[in-house]
């Protein structure tokens, strides 16, 4: 449970940084608004792009950890009132959870934030009636947090209670205990290489993981400044997003689609592997960045703007990839955010929209051809119970079941039906900061007619 590292000495600067933190976590929790959109650096929100780059990355550091820890810091906020907050007092309890993120997990000086947010409470007509409950709950936080965080943290499950009734219900109480512990660390990062491992995990200073990805637990750079980035020789890739391409088998010389193929990870892989490729996908921009992607690694593809629910292609392919869009529940370490704008609504409609380009999909692939679906979900109804779907509706689709050995390091993630299935708690390594993977559903078929 590593804080993330930030400059302590930003805790003396003005309000703005922190009333802009307070302004977003609103906008993400109250109105389902996506951290990452939030926080872009050329469409992000008014108030984030105002910022220089230093706080900039001050605003992305506390939200990224009042989210991780949000139910946790409720907690430990709670524990300090004598009654409840009341019901509509939300930038209140936003006030505070900024600056309880700040004492408890980011190293700013107590005094620092205490007074920080005193200030803003009182630079707020809706919270300036509160600044004085500010000052005594921050102060209670500051002298109770030696020991009663690890307690309150041993407690807690940091997830909205759908969320964690989801996953228990669907991965028991220890498993989904251990994807909620995961979910606590910042993810690292994984790079597929185009070749020598081992010689990019020694220049990256990071490690070879069994699947064949290298992965380093804080780069020393940004990522544009790395060896190797500009001379296109790796791309940044989750190890277990590597996995669904490599379910095709050898494409070399063949005729592959990859459908919904920005921002081009898979898509890079199958060019690399020597496929004739198509890289379909519906937005514009973001193919944008996958031909920038694909040009900095040297590699082609054919790449068509196109929404193929609305529009379909009559042109047929040896093998597709539809890495379909997800509630992307399996990237909680990356994003916390998801638990707090997605709902079981959204998971519901978005299964629907994957049937629907699954059985687009099935349409593409010549007789004989392999075609494989895959998303990073953990949920059964963006996975196995739609796979299971599928299969029973589409008499020209059979299962193609991926055997054990046939991807090194994935036999532990291999289903009794010969799918394949990985969760945040995944891949143990020697410590929590090195570990885990993204979470993902990936199932293999053929065209038999």
């Amino acid at each position: 449970m590593a804080a993330t590292d930030i400059d302590h000495s930003s805790g003396e600067r003005g309000l703005t940084a922190r009333m802009t933190a307070a302004r977003l976590l609103a906008a993400i929790v109250d109105a389902r608004t996506s951290l990452d959109g939030l926080t872009d650096n050329f469409n992000g929100h008014p108030r984030f792009l105002a910022l220089d780059t230093k706080d900039r990355a001050l605003v992305r550091a506390m939200l990224v950890t009042a989210l991780r820890f949000r139910c946790t810091i409720d907690a430990l906020i709670e524990r300090r009132l004598d009654r409840p907050l009341p019901a509509k007092a939300h930038a209140l309890k936003h006030v505070l959870h900024i600056a309880a993120t700040q004492i408890l997990f980011l190293g700013v000086p107590d005094s620092a934030a205490v007074n920080l947010a005193v200030a803003h409470a009182k630079s707020d007509p809706r919270t300036r009636r509160f600044a004085a409950l500010v000052n005594a709950v921050l102060r209670g936080i500051v002298r109770g947090k030696d020991r009663q965080l690890q307690p309150a943290l041993e407690k807690t499950i940091d997830a909205p209670d759908w969320f964690r009734e989801r996953l228990v219900d669907v991965y028991g109480d220890d498993e989904a205990t251990a994807i909620f512990e995961a979910h606590r660390h910042e993810a690292p990062i994984d790079f597929t290489v185009k070749s020598d491992p081992e010689h990019w995990a020694e220049t990256l200073s990071g490690i070879v993981l069994p699947t064949g990805s290298v992965r380093v637990r804080r780069p020393a750079a940004a990522i544009p400044d790395l060896p190797g980035f500009a001379e296109g020789d790796w791309w940044v890739q989750d190890t277990a997003a590597s996995l669904p391409a490599r379910l095709l088998g050898s494409v070399e010389g063949l005729n592959v689609a990859d459908l919904c193929a920005a921002p081009g990870g898979k898509t890079a892989q199958l060019a690399h592997a020597g496929a004739k490729l198509t890289a379909f996908d519906i937005s514009a921009n973001r193919l944008k960045r996958l031909d920038a992607n694909l040009s900095r690694l040297g590699l082609e593809a054919e790449i068509i703007n196109i929404d193929l629910l609305k529009n379909p292609t009559d042109r047929r392919f040896d093998a597709v990839l539809v890495d379909a869009p997800c509630s992307s529940t399996g990237t909680v370490r990356r994003h916390p955010d998801i638990p707090w704008v997605k709902s079981p609504e959204d998971i519901d409609k978005l299964a629907g929209v994957q049937f629907k380009l699954l059985e687009r999909a099935a349409q593409l692939v010549e007789p004989g051809g392999r075609l494989v679906f895959s998303n990073c979900s953990l949920d059964p109804k963006e996975g196995e119970h739609l796979y299971d779907r599928f299969l029973q509706d589409m008499p020209t689709i059979e299962n193609d079941p991926i055997r054990p050995g046939e991807i090194s390091g994935a036999d532990d993630w291999i289903t009794t039906q010969g799918t394949l299935r990985t969760t945040p708690a995944g891949l143990q390594l020697e410590t929590p900061d090195i570990s885990g993977l993204d979470g993902f559903f990936a199932a293999r078929m053929r065209r038999v007619e």
